[in-house]
């Protein structure tokens, strides 16, 4: 198991308690993680649109013909798998989300506006995965996208906690159901596991789902849902 993703959160959180209580005295509501903003709302939109928007991409790269599954080692069973997958995502997700779009979200968009809080922190977003093996050009701006979208979810919903939930259900779609990679990153996958094919630009080859065009479809409609719930709400 991956315990890294426990030590950054830890050190993401101690960051933000110093930089609220110690330097700025801001209130936890400013930056989307007051109780009010725990609202059952916004942790079941958050895990239902990232959910369904990445089982969209998940469920077109195969329909598309460029994934298929093939047969893997089954040495520890799904449920446990599953679990073990799932206790390493929730943290990851969690600390991406106060690094990215928690305390330096909230002072960027104070200073030059929300959208340019969202452009900053987005490209900020895609930057720290240029690191992952595999990276490149197309799939670290499919990275930047994820960014708008989720900071989306974060300014709609007045909530981190909503964009934190999106963020892992899009990932755990594609890790814990189609054993698939996460940022070039594979998981436990006991008996099968998706295989991305060619094209990459369409599959997203060795990224993953989230590589490839229908990842960037995926997150252009989960950013349709946003634009259309606001105009609704204006009229």
């Amino acid at each position: 198991m991956q315990v890294t993703m426990y030590s950054e959160l830890a050190a993401a959180l101690g960051a933000t308690v110093l930089m609220l209580r110690l330097v700025d005295h801001r209130p936890w509501r400013d930056l989307g993680l007051a109780k009010s903003s725990a609202t059952t709302r916004a942790w079941i939109t958050g895990l239902g649109i990232g959910g369904a928007a990445n089982l969209f991409v998940c469920s077109a790269v195969f329909v598309a013909g460029v994934a298929r599954f093939e047969a893997a080692p089954a040495e520890t069973s799904w449920v446990g798998a599953a679990f073990r997958v799932t206790i390493v995502l929730l943290p990851a997700a969690l600390a991406e989300e106060v690094i990215c779009r928690g305390y330096l979200f909230t002072v960027i968009r104070d200073s030059i506006g929300a959208k340019g809080a969202v452009v900053v922190t987005s490209v900020m977003f895609g930057l720290l995965h240029l690191a992952n093996p595999g990276a490149d050009a197309q799939s670290v701006f499919i990275v930047i996208l994820a960014g708008v979208w989720l900071a989306t979810v974060r300014i709609a919903l007045d909530s981190l906690y909503a964009a934190w939930m999106a963020h892992l259900a899009w990932n755990v779609v594609m890790a814990v159901p189609f054993h698939a990679a996460v940022s070039a990153q594979r998981f436990e996958a006991p008996g099968y596991r998706a295989v991305m094919l060619e094209p990459a630009w369409l599959s997203g080859g060795s990224w993953g789902p989230e590589g490839g065009m229908f990842a960037a479809l995926g997150l252009a409609g989960a950013l349709g849902y946003f634009y259309a719930r606001r105009r609704r709400e204006e009229s």
